[in-house]
């Protein structure tokens, strides 16, 4: 007595042949072609969509931002969290922004004073509401000697810009020469350096 199990007569088996084999071999390459060219796609998608609203990948030109940043190092910055405003600007941030003088260039600074804060640079030490600011991030041989100007010390940051310095100090263009940066002009937050490979690592 046969039970439920199913089976195959001798009559039911059919041979493959060489071209029925080849043509699954070549079915198969051809879903795996689509389906590496579908992840390709996908993942360009996400690249771009990273590189245009999130993170844009920069090089840094020039030495103001000693030792924090090089010259021709090159930086991840965020442009998502300030043009969406998910994260205010602080101070201590390094930050992107069109040059004010001449918005065709972009320049990188720090983020020193914020609108109501009164700013304050004697022989090269920085008060910040008449308080010190401890910047250990300015080596003693990049330091200088320059004051703020007087006639500027009883001024506060205005509302909706913000006053920035390279941590460079004796070889930067920054607001102690050209002013204060207005909020438009900043467009991103350095926060990630990937070359060269001795620098890789969050920035801060």
């Amino acid at each position: 007595m046969l039970d439920n199990a199913s089976f195959q007569s001798p009559g039911d088996v059919r041979a493959t042949g060489p071209a029925e084999i080849a043509e699954r071999s070549i079915g198969g390459r051809i879903r795996n072609a689509l389906s590496w060219l579908r992840d390709l796609a996908f993942s360009v998608l996400i690249a771009v969509v990273l590189i245009v609203f999130i993170y844009q990948p920069v090089k840094v030109e020039g030495t103001s931002m000693q030792p924090t940043l090089s010259d021709k190092e090159r930086i991840f910055i965020n442009k998502f969290t300030y043009r969406f405003g998910l994260g205010g600007i602080e101070r201590g941030d390094t930050v992107v922004f069109w040059y004010p003088e001449d918005p065709s260039k972009s320049y990188i600074k720090r983020i020193i004073g914020i609108p109501g804060d009164r700013i304050r640079i004697d022989s090269g030490q920085v008060f910040v509401n008449d308080r010190p600011l401890v910047e250990d991030y300015v080596e003693d041989d990049f330091k200088d000697q320059m004051s703020w100007p007087a006639t500027h010390r009883d001024k506060a940051v205005p509302e909706g810009e913000y006053f920035v310095l390279g941590d460079h100090r004796s070889s930067s263009s920054d607001s102690r020469s050209w002013g204060f940066v207005p909020r438009g002009n900043i467009y991103g937050k350095a926060v990630f350096a990937y070359w060269p490979l001795q620098k890789l690592g969050r920035l801060r």
